[in-house]
């Protein structure tokens, strides 16, 4: 059995005002595509200012949305491939 290494990087920035930060999120694949999500989190006027907190909201929520995105062109390459219908498993 042959082994492959590949890697992808994410990229993620970050744009905060007091109370909402929005977290963008980009993966280049190796076939050249570029897929990028966004998330969002907005502070409670009763919650104290930990921004650090907002950007792991909002980033993990771009994340997420990241990671459907694959998954949805994961599943587009299956069914052109095989003619057929793919099911994907969302969990």
């Amino acid at each position: 059995m042959m082994h492959t290494a590949v890697g992808w990087h994410v990229e993620m920035e970050f744009m905060e005002d007091d109370r909402h930060t929005r977290a963008a999120a980009m993966v280049r694949l190796p076939d050249g595509t570029e897929i990028r999500a966004q998330g969002h989190a907005s502070r409670h006027d009763v919650d104290s200012a930990q921004p650090r907190v907002g950007e792991e909201v909002a980033g993990a929520r771009a994340l997420n949305e990241l990671a459907m995105r694959l998954l949805s062109k994961a599943h587009d390459e299956i069914d052109a491939d095989s003619g057929r219908a793919s099911h994907p498993i969302h969990v």
